[in-house]
């Protein structure tokens, strides 16, 4: 017993030295960091030649200072301590320090005025202007410094209030299409009324804002947007990513569980250490940076409830991450003496808690659900049953996670007789689950299926889905290419035979908890039947073959979208696009109203059957339109957010907008996002053509409606999500999925004679609709 407590007191001595070691490392580093940061775009070792540079010319008896050298000199307390040499050396090198610290100002305020700049974006490729000719070499000489992830971040500009009179002009011609002439002259009304009247007001109120925040627009997005909405956030707010499509490294669920813990706490530590590139916009001869803000809060942050609103936590740190399997919470070290377990030994220890056969405790199989469900009761049963005791131990561990891990105990992906089915399934399965073998607050959850498919859901109020997306990349490309399998499927490293058990979190759950999770599992799983999945793999071609078409993909896919909606319900509809605004600083969002007056007069001209010189000249009209409205809305010229602003400075104020009511309380019929890939120097697809990403996708936002996510992989394929309500006879996901099919054909360069097809399709799906001829789009070709 003796023999033994020495052991265990020697081995807590060596994990409390480890920690030291590993905690004043991490100060340094960060220290470190936040020199080189603070000094970008100089470097920190551009201080010793400034300095060089004025003792060298005060050598030569000149004083570079014009006095300022003798004044400090006059005022440093060191007369009595210091020789008259060595008080003018003194002297030099704090005026060289002050000189230097003045230069960095100056060339990040340089920088930031370059990064302004913003008309290149708008200039057709290949035709230059001048400006933006002597802008590139300039940004190209402050930012060729190697950077680290937050170096660009105090040199980002500011977004931008736009005028109000631009906002509304611009709000009004993206309804004009939408609206009858009656309907469009009483909007007019209104919008007019508001732009000379409450709108002026609301505006002066914003741009007071706009003076001390970083930016007007991010926390109130935050807050009211998301953390404010009483609803689930399952289906409603979170979204999901999908693991390869035709590939699963390992069928061991372990093994890929292991390897895909371990690459994502490789992520964290390059974020920790901002070793982690910067994501840029390559424009021909420079780079442009995106702000880098949302990874701060990737890892180690919860979304907890309240009854008004939620409130994001987040901790500096955190050595192990929570676990659910079959019922059971349980909290997995993954750190021992400082020192992140290796693949291998993550996955001896999930496969404990595989061959763990302990039931749940009362209570504890379905606690999940009380995240899935409504806000304010979740928020009631947390401040009064997990505020103390053995609950609020385990909660404050799931919370405190650097993230979530379910040990699905189902088999996912593309698979069996109903490939196209289980992908459905699949993506079913990753937004919602069970309704309780997730937990929706974590800012990602991770999923690995018995089969060895994985998965991650994620919370969105910390992050829009290209940060996500851009760790979900590393994290496959890792598992797969750098970290491997061994020949029988498991995770390669050593195991050290004395790491301690996965921790089961012990509950106390009464009677009305129990009451409460069952009734937030029924509002959930309403929610979650009613919810149509469809995954569509197209795979005939991509963006290859639209470029040579002289098209931009995005408006491609976007005007394809607008036609199958149109065919679909026989009219158009407010179409929201998500666009970035993180050229400035802490950017999130914007809306590109997608449409416009020339798509829809490409559509009604092409269903009309006009000939195929108008439709030519009107697609290009519509393409062009839409590339245009992308880079306003990136460039903070959007109209949404604007208007959201004002908003919300009138519920300030406790003014009311008849405008401003309306505008926002119009739904959003059809939501569609880009799915961006950000790293395909990571995929060989060359060599590994069937590592291909499926993307993810996130639910309908109106009842009505359809969400479409779509990422276009590689030269030859275009992955589309598509959702909606089964409750709505209106829309079905899978048959708007076969259209878009055809309607890409259709618009396509294919010389394939598809008009026939396409028309029987119809025919098969609506009897009662008889297509005019539309004419096959193979022009789009032709020069």
């Amino acid at each position: 017993a003796f023999a033994c407590s020495v052991n265990v007191a020697l081995d807590l001595t060596v994990t409390i030295y480890s920690n030291g070691l590993l905690y004043i490392s991490h100060q340094i580093k960060t220290l470190v960091n936040s020199l080189i940061k603070g000094v970008y775009p100089a470097s920190p070792s551009s201080w010793l030649f400034v300095a060089i540079g004025i003792l060298a010319t005060m050598y030569m008896q000149s004083d570079p200072s014009m006095g300022l050298i003798t004044k400090i000199q006059q005022h440093l307390p060191l007369h009595m301590s210091l020789s008259a040499q060595g008080q003018t050396m003194v002297s030099a090198l704090v005026f060289s320090t002050l000189l230097w610290l003045s230069l960095i100002l100056a060339l990040r305020f340089c920088l930031k005025l370059l990064l302004s700049y913003h008309q290149w974006m708008f200039e057709k490729h290949g035709r230059m202007s001048n400006t933006t000719k002597v802008w590139v070499p300039l940004v190209r000489l402050l930012s060729s410094r190697k950077p680290l992830l937050y170096s660009y971040q105090s040199s980002l500009p500011h977004l931008p209030v736009p005028a109000i009179q631009d906002t509304v002009s611009r709000y009004l011609e993206s309804v004009r299409p939408l609206l009858t002439d009656p309907e469009f002259k009483r909007m007019s009304d209104l919008a007019n009324e508001f732009e000379s009247n409450l709108g002026n007001r609301l505006q002066r109120y914003l741009k007071l804002k706009a003076l001390w925040a970083t930016n007007y627009v991010s926390d109130w997005w935050e807050e009211y947007v998301y953390l404010r909405s009483r609803g689930p956030i399952m289906v409603n707010s979170n979204y999901y990513g999908m693991d390869f499509l035709y590939v699963t490294p390992t069928s061991v669920q372990a093994a890929r569980a292991g390897n895909t813990i371990t690459a994502l706490l490789l992520y964290r530590r390059k974020v920790n250490r901002e070793e982690l590139k910067p994501v840029r916009l390559r424009v021909p001869g420079t780079v442009i940076p995106l702000c880098a803000a949302q990874c701060e809060r990737m890892f180690n942050t919860t979304r907890t409830p309240g009854v008004e609103t939620d409130v994001l936590q987040h901790w500096l740190d955190s050595e192990f991450v929570a676990v659910y399997h079959r019922g059971r919470y349980f909290r997995l070290w993954v750190y021992r003496a400082g020192r992140l377990l290796s693949p291998r030994e993550i996955e001896d220890q999930i496969q404990r808690i595989l061959d763990d056969a302990s039931p749940p405790l009362p209570g504890e199989e379905k606690l999940g659900a009380l995240t899935a469900g409504d806000r304010i009761p979740w928020a009631q049963m947390r401040k009064q049953y997990f505020s103390s005791g053995v609950n609020k131990r385990s909660l404050d561990i799931i919370e405190r996670a650097a993230f979530f891990v379910t040990l699905d105990d189902e088999e996912q992906g593309m698979r069996g007789d109903d490939p196209e089915g289980n992908l459905d399934r699949y993506a079913k399965s990753l937004l919602h689950g069970k309704c309780y073998d997730r937990w929706f607050d974590k800012s990602f959850s991770v999923v690995i299926y018995k089969n060895g498919k994985s998965g991650l859901n994620a919370e969105h109020s910390w992050a829009d889905a290209p940060t996500v997306a851009h760790l979900w990349e590393y994290t496959l490309a890792t598992d797969a290419f750098q970290l491997g399998y061994t020949e029988d499927g498991h995770c390669k490293g050593d195991v050290e035979p004395s790491l301690p058990q996965p921790q089961r979190l012990v509950w106390n759950i009464p009677a009305e908890v129990q009451a409460q999770v069952s009734s937030s599992l029924a509002v959930a799983q309403a929610l979650a039947d009613d919810v149509d999945c469809h995954v569509f793999p197209f795979r005939e071609f991509g963006k290859g073959r639209i470029k040579k078409c002289r098209v931009s993909p995005d408006a491609f896919i976007q005007i394809s979208l607008q036609l199958a909606y149109y065919r679909d319900r026989g009219g158009f509809c407010l179409t929201y696009e998500a666009s970035m605004t993180r050229l400035f600083r802490e950017g999130r969002t914007e809306t590109v109203r997608s449409c416009s007056n020339e798509s829809c007069a490409f559509i009604t001209a092409l269903e009309s059957g006009e000939t195929e010189e108008e439709c030519r000249r009107l697609f290009q009209l519509a393409s062009e339109r839409h590339q245009n409205l992308y880079r306003m809305a990136m460039t903070g010229a959007g109209i949404d957010r604007h208007l959201f602003c004002l908003y919300v400075v009138s519920k300030y104020l406790g003014v009311e907008s008849p405008f401003l009511k309306e505008v926002l309380s119009e739904p959003w019929r059809l939501s569609t996002s880009q799915t961006p890939v950000q790293q395909m120097n990571l995929f060989d697809l060359k060599n590994h053509p069937d590592f291909i990403s499926l993307g993810g996708g996130f639910g309908p936002v109106a009842d009505d409606g359809y969400g479409v996510s779509y990422i276009i992989v590689g030269e030859d394929m275009v992955n589309f999500h598509v959702s909606s309500k089964y409750s709505c006879s209106q829309t079905v996901s899978n048959v708007s999925v076969s259209w878009i099919d055809d309607l890409l054909y259709l618009l396509s360069c294919s010389p394939t004679p598809c008009n026939t097809f396409v028309n029987k399709m119809f025919y098969c799906v609506n009897p009662a609709y008889r297509p005019k001829k539309p004419g096959c789009l193979s022009w789009l070709c032709q020069s």
